[in-house]
């Protein structure tokens, strides 16, 4: 089986064409992650190619399916063009919808791609969010969770995000203490991706991430997206802000009455051929 690696700003991820997915697909993707017994990995990317367009499936590394990966449609999109097999206007199929993507070639196996996120989503019941009656959008709503209150945003941009924000840049166990905490709270059916956000300037954010699925990473790209837009409702931050991560930053730009767009770096690092059979390949 033959696989790819590429990270965005230090999220990375195993690419993997469609024809190589097993049915069974949960152990064989927990297998390809694992940093020790596999490629390693936040997530499989699993792809095919249609036409001009590339269509993806992200499985997280604890082997559950999620919608969509900002950072996984960014390397996904340049590794397709340095190989040749879509220009480098094209558009990402996800299961939330089309995401138009431009790339940008820096050399070294490096690329800026700048990426159509869609629409912010606010309303409580598409978010989803635990709410009656339900509301047009949720601010600073207060949860019991990990022994205090924290004030959440929840927000989607196709996955379910929840931003906090805090005076300072949470350290390590603040992030390992709330992220799974908020991730499996009954307010969220469908679990949630978590951001822990200090507000620097009208321009710029710093935040830290909790992703569904995976636990802590060093970058997100929805998750950057989610921070910016939860911070723009709330009147803390300008339409366009810097979104610092672990990783690196992200460029983040809501204009009003528009879709989200971002623009940030990926590596595609290395291909190679897997010689065992992972998990749920086997006849």
């Amino acid at each position: 089986m033959r696989f790819a690696k590429a990270h965005g700003l230090g999220n990375d991820f195993v690419l993997v064409e469609r024809a190589h997915c097993p049915a069974n697909a949960a152990p064989w993707a927990r297998r390809l992650c694992d940093r020790h017994e596999g490629v390693g990995g936040d997530g499989v990317l699993v792809y095919a190619v249609e036409g001009g367009s590339v269509r993806m499936r992200l499985i997280n590394a604890d082997g559950s399916d999620a919608e969509i990966s900002g950072n996984g449609v960014r390397c996904l999109a340049a590794w397709a063009v340095s190989r040749g097999l879509v220009p480098a206007r094209h558009v990402v199929e996800t299961t939330p919808g089309s995401r138009p993507v431009r790339v940008e070639p820096l050399g070294g196996g490096r690329y800026r791609v700048a990426t159509d996120l869609g629409p912010a989503i606010l309303a409580s019941g598409a978010i989803p969010v635990e709410l009656d009656p339900p509301r047009e959008r949720v601010v600073d709503h207060p949860l019991q969770t990990a022994g205090e209150t924290v004030r959440v945003t929840p927000t989607s941009l196709g996955n379910p995000h929840c931003t906090v924000f805090l005076d300072a840049t949470p350290d390590d166990a603040r992030l390992a203490r709330l992220g799974p905490a908020l991730e499996a709270h009954p307010f969220f059916p469908r679990r949630t991706n978590v951001e822990l956000v200090h507000v620097v300037s009208r321009q710029e954010i710093r935040a830290r991430f909790w992703e569904r699925g995976v636990g802590p990473t060093r970058a997100s790209g929805t998750g950057a997206a989610a921070a910016a837009v939860a911070a723009i409702i709330k009147g803390a931050v300008d339409r366009k802000v810097r979104v610092v991560c672990d990783g690196g930053p992200l460029e983040v730009e809501w204009p009003e009455g528009s879709h989200v767009h971002q623009v940030g770096e990926v590596e595609v690092l290395f291909e190679g051929q897997w010689l065992t059979d992972p998990p749920g390949t086997r006849a």
